[in-house]
């Protein structure tokens, strides 16, 4: 990238960069944070590729259905054994763009939203990924897992790692669009707000209360 080689970053990486120049709100209810989700080839961060990315908001402790966005990326990678998972052909009728118009529009969208995702070390990964091939900086973001919060609630300590399906089923979520990237964002957005709710007992409550413990757990 011509950015890259001249040691400067282009005018969206800036406009996103310029959204942190204040200090991060603390009362949960005036965050607008962003669930997310992508599909992508494989499970390798560093060799596999983003297909799509999911995304809806939520302010207020609401969820804004008018605040979304949906991205499908060019597959230059392509994987047929993933598209039983995630349903994805090569080519077809979906629109998509390059990676770099994708990431371009991501963070457009997202600016200093706190970013929520269920195992989210993944997806990160993966968005980081395809940051470092166009020659930019990792996301500045804070983010939450909805897999540290459940933790927090103390329901069941019995292990350390619950997927997003078995979660779903305890809260009583259904799993509409499930290993869609949209549908998920919106399946752990319902999932975020019960998890809240369990845990927002006092009028004290705020971001912290939600960040990630230290205890590792996994990414999957």
């Amino acid at each position: 990238m011509n950015w890259f080689t001249r040691k400067s970053y282009p005018e969206f990486w800036e406009a996103y960069k310029s959204c942190f120049s204040k200090t991060q709100e603390q009362n949960i209810e005036q965050i607008r944070f962003v669930v997310f989700d992508t599909e992508t080839t494989g499970l390798d961060t560093k060799n596999d590729r983003i297909l799509s990315i999911g995304c809806v908001a939520v302010e207020d402790l609401k969820i804004k259905i008018s605040d979304q966005l949906e991205l499908y990326l060019k597959q230059d990678k392509f994987n047929a054994d993933t598209v039983k998972i995630h349903g994805l052909l090569k080519e077809g009728k979906l629109i998509k763009v390059e990676e770099s118009k994708a990431i371009e529009l991501f963070l457009d969208y997202i600016k200093n939203a706190v970013l929520v995702a269920h195992h989210a070390a993944f997806d990160v990964a993966m968005i980081n990924a395809a940051l470092t091939r166009l020659g930019l900086p990792k996301l500045k973001n804070k983010v939450l897992d909805t897999g540290h919060i459940f933790q927090k609630t103390k329901i069941d300590t019995s292990k350390t790692h619950y997927s997003l399906d078995e979660l779903s089923d305890r809260f009583k979520i259904p799993l509409h669009d499930r290993h869609t990237a949209s549908g998920d964002a919106y399946i752990t957005a319902l999932l975020f707000l019960k998890l809240v709710s369990k845990l927002n007992t006092n009028s004290k409550f705020n971001l912290k209360d939600l960040e990630k413990t230290q205890k590792r757990i996994g990414l999957l």
